[in-house]
């Protein structure tokens, strides 16, 4: 029987985070610029950077722990050959991003609104602290990408493993985001928004290819293996 954890765990998640992290560069990243240091006096720039992340993966797995709990009452009344179709919700959030349907999902107003208040408090405190605050309230933004991830956490089987798909999708956003937060003006020169939305867009098509290849067998099509590897 195929198990659908196999597709369904943090390597997907972290697959997921690299193509979302366009997203947060081009979207989010002048949000998330704002509490970097202007002057070197300030603060270490990687301690502010490095506060943000710590902080902003932790919030990632306490939303993915509550999450997977929650979630995991649910599956235990599912019947076995329905857990086989649950990765399929991955090629869904796959397609979405490449076709940018999450411009399309509501938003709850009052959780963009209160991360908003929240940042322009934190921002009065000293850059490290400021950071690592806005990290703790990162799962506020108003983010459709974001808020599937979570919504996807549900699935995950259990709250650890939950937290595990949280802080997959978190380490993914998380090398060319700290490479905009770190070089944000030459990145912006160099990159223009347009062009990494269709970098995303085009990576997220072909992964949820490779996934919904992965996921055939699920709908009983036989692979290819036999033939490609044993042509004779």
């Amino acid at each position: 029987m195929f198990e659908y954890q196999t597709i369904y765990n943090a390597y997907t998640a972290l697959i997921a985070g690299l193509i979302t992290s366009v997203h947060c560069v081009a979207m989010c990243g002048p949000l998330s610029c704002a509490f970097a240091p202007t002057r070197e006096k300030d603060a270490s720039p990687q301690l502010v950077l490095t506060a943000y992340h710590l902080a902003k993966l932790f919030s990632y797995a306490v939303v993915g722990t509550l999450a997977g709990a929650f979630g995991s009452v649910i599956i235990r009344t599912v019947e076995d050959s329905w857990l086989n179709y649950l990765p399929w919700i991955l090629v869904l959030f796959f397609l979405v991003v490449a076709f940018r349907a999450d411009r399309f999902f509501p938003k709850p107003k009052w959780l963009g609104g209160l991360y908003r208040r929240l940042t322009a408090r934190f921002m009065r405190l000293q850059k490290p602290v400021a950071a690592a605050a806005i990290g703790l309230a990162s799962p506020l933004l108003p983010c459709g990408p974001l808020y599937m991830i979570f919504g996807l956490a549900l699935f995950s089987g259990s709250a650890l493993k939950g937290a595990e798909f949280a802080i997959g999708f978190g380490l993914g956003t998380l090398p060319l985001l700290w490479l905009a937060q770190s070089q944000f003006m030459r990145v912006q020169l160099r990159v223009t928004p347009g062009t990494l939305i269709r970098i995303q867009r085009g990576v997220a098509l072909v992964a949820a290819l490779v996934v919904a290849w992965r996921l055939r067998t699920t709908l009983g099509i036989e692979g290819a293996e036999d033939w490609v590897c044993h042509p004779f």
